[in-house]
């Protein structure tokens, strides 16, 4: 009994795998431009979903709130900067410094951020040297650099007879 049952099973699958196959082949010899369309779709079966799904999100709405989360998570409270506290080991800045520092600067070189050209610096120290370290002293003793002071402005110049 149990062999007639799985010869019967087999001989089932096979004729509707046998039936396939002749439809197929029918349908692809009788096919015209219209219906290429459906017999790709048959070979192929239904397209992917453009976009993955995302656990938890089931709404457009949804969806966008878990991807904010996800690329751009929440933001540590900011905090205030520490105090500043003075240097004791720091040595005073002099004069003498300041005005060797500017000496090395050329006074046709293209300005720093603020726009001051080094010749204006240079005047200036001439006239009152006590003006730039008077600016300058307290974040010596401080070990403050200001973000001007760490930027500086480039500027490329062509060579003539050279290529660019």
């Amino acid at each position: 009994m149990r062999e007639i049952a799985g010869s019967s099973k087999a001989g089932y699958f096979k004729a509707i795998k046998a039936a396939k196959s002749k439809h197929w082949s029918s349908f692809l010899l009788t096919a015209t431009p219209q219906s290429l369309w459906t017999a790709k779709r048959f070979a192929y079966g239904r397209a992917q979903p453009r976009f993955p799904s995302l656990p938890g999100a089931e709404t457009p709405q949804q969806m966008n709130s878990v991807l904010l989360e996800h690329f751009f998570p929440p933001k540590e409270p900011f905090s205030p900067p520490p105090r500043l506290r003075p240097n004791k080991s720091a040595p005073p800045l002099t004069a003498i410094e300041i005005a060797a520092a500017l000496s090395k600067c050329s006074p046709t070189s293209a300005p720093g951020p603020d726009g001051i050209p080094y010749s204006t610096w240079k005047q200036v120290n001439k006239i009152n040297s006590s003006i730039l370290l008077n600016i300058l002293s307290p974040l010596v003793l401080l070990g403050y650099h200001p973000a001007s002071l760490k930027s500086s402005n480039g500027v490329v110049l062509d060579k003539p007879g050279k290529p660019s």
